[in-house]
């Protein structure tokens, strides 16, 4: 882990973080797929969302289809004023600026904002489901937020990232970019 990524202590309460994954494996306009996901994160705080945490870049093997190029991803914590709804329209606007383009499902994109989290919510908000229903299967989420929030708790199973990480099934070649 980066020295400039420590791992969140008790400065903020970890049942309600807010969690947001970044992925992309086409650097589009970018020189690089990090490139891009540098630009969401900056447009993120414009936004008025305070970024408490992040981790390194972890780099995986596309997923279902590993013959598409690798993805580069990331996880934050965040505050935010900004309900999970308004939130999750906010990461889809941002996508939608850095050139997402939406063709078939899992294909090749530039920018991929997931709300992991929203604290304890655990619900279905008109189609947006909290937790993130497939996340703590990815090692390429759970790795990355395990790095910056080891002992943070899943809302439903109560597992730590940290124990997600060690049983993800997606993605089990995550590792950080060096």
């Amino acid at each position: 882990m980066s020295a400039q990524n420590p791992p969140l202590s008790g400065e903020i309460d970890l049942a309600d973080a807010v969690i947001v994954a970044l992925g992309a494996n086409d650097k589009g306009q970018f020189a690089t797929c990090q490139q891009g996901l540098e630009r969401a994160l900056e447009q993120l705080e414009a936004s008025g969302c305070r970024i408490i945490a992040r981790s390194d870049w972890w780099e995986s093997a596309a997923w279902p289809n590993p013959s598409d190029p690798p993805f580069i991803n990331g996880v934050i914590v965040i505050e935010t004023e900004h309900s999970p709804k308004a939130l999750m329209a906010l990461l889809s606007r941002i996508e939608d600026r850095l050139g997402r383009v939406r063709s078939v499902r899992n294909a090749p994109r530039t920018l991929d904002l997931d709300l992991i989290a929203y604290g304890r919510v655990t619900d279905d908000l008109d189609g947006l489901y909290l937790p993130h229903p497939r996340a703590e299967e990815r090692l390429f989420v759970m790795g990355p937020l395990a790095q910056i929030a080891p002992h943070w708790r899943h809302p439903l199973s109560h597992k730590t990232a940290q124990a997600l990480a060690a049983s993800a099934t997606v993605g089990r070649d995550a590792k950080p970019v060096i």
